[in-house]
């Protein structure tokens, strides 16, 4: 390996040479956003004569001895093709500027330097070689197209249109001067000598050394004295790794737990590539007292955050217990709600009683919702404001009625729609841990003789009507029956039961597996086998009866709220989307999209705002479903200029708002469905 600093005009110069971009690279997609940056940075840098050199990172190529038939060289980069190929993208503008001056002499010169191999073969002219989809946008961008659209969406061609809208005749020179001030670390490989894809993992890697949790710790301590440095660590720092830590993986949760602390705090959950940023926003460097203030407050936080992560932790058996099920049905974004709620309850604010009931509550709601199929992308926002709403003097009700008044993809689900969505749910095929969850509580609810379950591989679940079926069972049902059972209710909790002899059970009747000596169902000491004991065939009748046993379980064990509501939702209040009233004739008091207000007043401004904010975040969606015709999405003032009444979401994008009202929410929702955004958008209407 050889590493050696370059300046970018030497290296994009390099006569008889390909930069190849392999097949197995990730897609050029930089936004505008980044490409403003690269093209900032190159106009200041060109602006100031003390500024010699910009660095701008590195590019790792290996030359695997390949040449083209004339001789050109090809260099396969193996990181770096986003700079690449951007660069690429300013030259390529700076050339058709130079045409349209009539400058011909700087025309050529960049074309035949920078852009490509003046001696080489036509299929192996152009010194950039994307992979296959951006080098037909490449081509088309080098080709004299006659202003024709290139007819997919490429942010190779966004971006080079952004680039050639901001470089004009009074700034060309400006830029040039700046890209000759560019400069990077050229790593060259040899094959034979270093291994490509490690030195990329190594280059590319968020390991341990990058966590989150290891760059908030350096950005704590570098900044200290010595003295400072080995006080702080060990009084706070190494207190709070120690104790955020899953001990039966001995896998560190300091990441998670500082996530969660954040959201806590900020009533905003951050990305988890962002904590270390948030941390940082939040915490100035240099004020060593604010920052051991919050130090102080994890380290009393994390004690709590340790006996959510290793519920064996916890001293009283049946908070114990609570905590196992709460950990098994990974309700981890409780745990923001359940850290300030646990600590309540290790201050004595609250007895035993209740913070069990507050565990429960949480399972009731959680399990009630997976049997629903309700999406949990809702659960984080629900449980990151829910504190809020408790009451010190009426601290369970209080957590009960602000569950209770959640409405849509968010509610708390009610006993009957809930026992509907039970008769038919496919529980055998959900995760092992939740199935298990599901028919260890049914088995243990009031039963004093406990059997471990769990973990226990001598104990498994036995289909009643088997999967796979041997003859008796046709013989003995109507075909609507085995095809119910077959088809219907093979996987549901009326189908199953737990035995520790399922290998003997297997495939046979009923009646066989109801009466084998030593492992029949008669001889079973589970709850769950006791009514099967007394049946004589297995059929739909007798697994509805089953069903209806099951049930009145089922909501004894996760029941809902007994306790006294008001309804407080009305048309004026903040609302998702899909749970606000008819938009007709309404306006708007403000939006929150993803966590951010949006001023707008009225229905095309959200409309319009929406749908800017989705095609910047994920452009392609709009043209890999039926969304760009839906909202008649078009590129460019004159396709524009063919809508009822255009309005453009960026600079060179326009859509159709001629729609009602009506109209505009439905496109939205169907936007924010396909995004799969569906919580994210709250309006206000205005009173």
């Amino acid at each position: 390996m050889k590493a050696t600093e370059t300046r970018v005009e030497d290296f994009l110069s390099t006569t008889r040479t390909r930069f190849v971009i392999p097949v197995y690279q990730r897609n050029y997609d930089w936004t505008y956003e980044q490409c403003q940056q690269l093209f900032s940075d190159i106009v200041k840098v060109g602006q100031d004569r003390d500024i010699r050199a910009h660095f701008i990172g590195s590019i790792v190529h290996v030359h695997d001895d390949v040449y083209t038939t004339t001789g050109t060289k090809e260099l396969v980069i193996i990181d770096g093709q986003q700079r690449l190929t951007t660069l690429t993208l300013i030259f390529l503008a700076i050339y058709k500027l130079a045409e349209q001056l009539g400058d011909q002499q700087l025309a050529e010169e960049i074309y035949e330097t920078y852009l490509i191999n003046k001696f080489s073969g036509d299929d192996e002219k152009l010194k950039l070689k994307p992979t296959e989809n951006n080098d037909k946008a490449f081509q088309f961008l080098l080709s004299d197209h006659h202003g024709e659209e290139f007819p997919e969406f490429s942010r190779l061609v966004d971006n080079f249109e952004f680039f050639q809208k901001n470089i004009n005749e009074e700034n060309y020179k400006t830029v040039l001067q700046g890209l000759r001030k560019l400069i990077f670390v050229e790593i060259a490989l040899d094959r034979a000598n270093d291994n490509p894809q490690r030195i990329f993992e190594s280059l590319n890697s968020t390991g341990l050394e990058l966590s989150q949790a290891d760059l908030i710790r350096n950005y704590i301590l570098m900044g200290l004295s010595s003295k400072d440095q080995t006080r702080v660590y060990k009084d706070y720092w190494s207190v709070i790794e120690r104790y955020a830590k899953e001990e039966l993986k001995n896998q560190s949760r300091v990441s998670d737990f500082i996530r969660d602390y954040l959201t806590l705090k900020s009533k905003k959950i951050p990305n988890k590539k962002n904590v270390y940023i948030e941390f940082k926003n939040k915490n100035p460097e240099g004020d060593l007292e604010n920052m051991e203030a919050v130090l102080k407050e994890l380290k009393h936080l994390v004690i709590h955050y340790n006996k959510l992560l290793n519920p064996q932790q916890e001293k009283s058996e049946k908070i114990r217990q609570q905590l196992h099920y709460i950990d098994r049905l990974e309700i981890n974004v409780a745990y923001p709600f359940l850290l300030q709620v646990y600590d309540d309850f290790s201050q004595q604010l609250i007895s035993e009683e209740v913070f069990i009931a507050v565990l429960e509550l949480v399972q009731s709601f959680n399990w009630r919702r997976f049997i629903m199929g309700l999406p949990t992308n809702a659960l984080n926002k629900i449980f990151m404001n829910l504190y809020e709403k408790v009451e010190q003097q009426d601290y369970l009700a209080s957590i009960q009625r602000a569950l209770l008044q959640r409405a849509g993809n968010q509610r708390f689900p009610r006993d009957k729609e809930v026992i509907e969505a039970l008769k038919t749910k496919d529980v055998y095929n959900a995760k092992s841990k939740s199935r298990m969850y599901l028919l260890e509580r049914l088995e243990h609810f009031n039963n004093k003789e406990r059997i471990q379950i769990y973990g226990n591989s001598d104990i498994t679940i036995e289909h009643i009507f088997p999967q796979n079926p041997d003859g008796t069972w046709k013989e003995r049902l109507t075909r609507e029956d085995f095809t119910a059972l077959k088809e219907t209710y093979l996987h549901t909790i009326s189908n199953l039961t737990l035995s520790g002899n399922n290998g003997k059970l297997g495939n046979k009747g009923f009646a066989e597996k109801r009466d084998l000596p030593d492992g029949g169902y008669k001889d079973s000491s589970f709850w769950l086998n006791k009514h099967l004991a007394a049946l004589e065939d297995w059929n739909v009748a007798t697994l509805e009866g089953r069903f209806q046993e099951i049930s009145q379980r089922f909501l004894a064990i996760w029941p809902f709220p007994d306790v006294q509501y008001e309804d407080e939702r009305d048309e004026y209040q903040e609302l998702n989307i899909f749970e606000a009233d008819d938009p007709k004739n309404k306006t708007l008091e403000y939006a929150i999209f993803m966590d951010e207000k949006i001023p707008v007043t009225n229905i095309t401004q959200l409309y319009v705002q929406v749908m800017s904010l989705l095609f910047e975040l994920q452009p392609e969606a709009f043209y890999s479903s039926d969304l760009f015709s839906r909202i008649g999405l078009v590129k460019g003032q004159e396709a524009a200029s063919n809508l009822r009444q255009a309005a453009s979401i960026n600079d060179n994008y326009y859509i159709e708002t001629n729609f009602d009202s009506n109209g505009k929410f439905d496109r939205i929702k169907h936007a924010l469905t396909i995004f799969e955004l569906e919580d994210e958008l709250s309006i206000k209407y205005a009173s």
